[in-house]
């Protein structure tokens, strides 16, 4: 079994030490969000449209939500300015989410908050352990996604 020495010299495992970066991930994030006056569902929400519009059945899928959260976490963040519904062209029947202008600008804050902040906490990694952390989170979200 792999480990790795943390602050205390106690060595934890390799998925331990996930679980446990998972957690300050999603910390940051909640402090990121807050200070924008959003949930973390929110801003996720936000950050996954900035490159365009995007389909229920596929952010559902992308945000690990059944259909009816998605619904009243679209329909809370829509009556705010951030994002629109528009019909499918493909399928009248369906429809597709877009941020506007005002979304796209807390979405691009909100990631780059995020991304700063992590930064900062990885200050001291050296740039070839960064890498290999990159390349490792790589592989492993390759074998989740089927490629």
């Amino acid at each position: 079994m792999e480990t790795a020495a943390t602050e205390t010299g106690k060595e934890i495992g390799f998925a331990t030490a996930l679980v446990r970066l998972s957690h300050l991930v999603q910390q940051v994030f909640a402090e990121v969000s807050r200070e924008r006056e959003l949930t973390p569902q929110q801003a996720q929400l936000l950050c996954m449209l900035i490159d365009g519009p995007i389909g229920m059945t596929e952010l559902s899928r992308l945000l690990n939500l059944e259909k009816s959260s998605l619904t009243g976490l679209v329909d809370r963040v829509e009556r705010r300015g951030l994002v629109a519904r528009a019909r499918d062209s493909h399928d009248r029947r369906a429809c597709r989410i877009a941020v506007t202008e005002q979304g796209s600008r807390t979405g691009a804050d909100a990631h780059q908050a995020v991304i700063t902040r992590l930064e900062a906490l990885a200050e001291e990694v050296p740039p070839a352990d960064k890498r290999l952390l990159a390349d490792v989170v790589a592989q492993m979200l390759a074998v989740r996604e089927g490629g």
